[in-house]
């Protein structure tokens, strides 16, 4: 069973890749695009179970009314509310932008504003424990970027601290998140060629 599966899983990596490389060959591409559709239906239907998981957890949490079951209802609630509203009405609805506008936005505003504060509090713990020189590299990387982002309560941000802030998001921060993007590609182009080739088998086995 075990190199039955390791088969599968090569033969279907095999297909896929060429479809990309040789798209010329014949029946190659309609075969690549149904496994492609096979695995957003799986895809899919994964997330559908973690939906409904995720329902079970919280659902349980309330039958046995263990604490923040009141989170726990709303969160229920609001989230077949908007699964039910999504199925009425179009994405482009005033009520759906109603409900993204004045709901995930404002959420998606604080949470960033929580992990600004998180960020600027965790350097200055550091600072106390190890005051050395990445350390005060941090802390002021994220003073200057905060000051030149927020609006300041006495007019307009600082020049001087917004086109630093620009600076740093546009070619510090931009190199640093491309970096991370070319190390993750590279991660899973190695991962898919040792699934490719039988040396990992995440599908069952060893």
């Amino acid at each position: 069973m075990r190199v039955l599966t390791a088969i599968i899983a090569i033969a279907v990596g095999v297909l896929v890749l060429l479809g990309y490389f040789f798209p010329a060959l014949p029946y190659v591409q309609d075969i690549q695009a149904l496994l492609l559709n096979w695995a957003m239906l799986m895809i899919a239907a994964a997330a559908i179970v973690g939906v409904l998981n995720l329902v079970f957890v919280h659902a349980d949490k309330i039958r046995r009314r263990e604490k923040g079951n009141l989170y726990s209802a709303i969160l229920i609630i609001f989230l077949f509310g908007t699964f039910l509203l999504g199925l009425i009405l179009p994405p482009g609805h005033e009520i759906m932008r109603l409900i993204l506008n004045g709901v995930i936005f404002p959420v998606e505003a604080a949470l960033m504003g929580i992990l600004t504060i998180t960020l600027l509090y965790a350097a200055v713990r550091l600072l106390r424990r190890r005051a050395d020189f990445t350390t005060i590299v941090f802390l002021v990387t994220a003073a200057l970027v905060l000051f030149g982002s927020a609006t300041l309560p006495f007019g307009e941000n600082i020049p001087v601290f917004s086109g630093l802030a620009t600076w740093i998001r546009e070619v510090l921060a931009a190199g640093g998140a491309r970096g991370i993007l070319i190390g993750v590609s590279l991660g899973t182009l190695l991962t898919g060629l040792r699934v490719l080739f039988g040396i990992d088998r995440p599908y069952g086995g060893n």
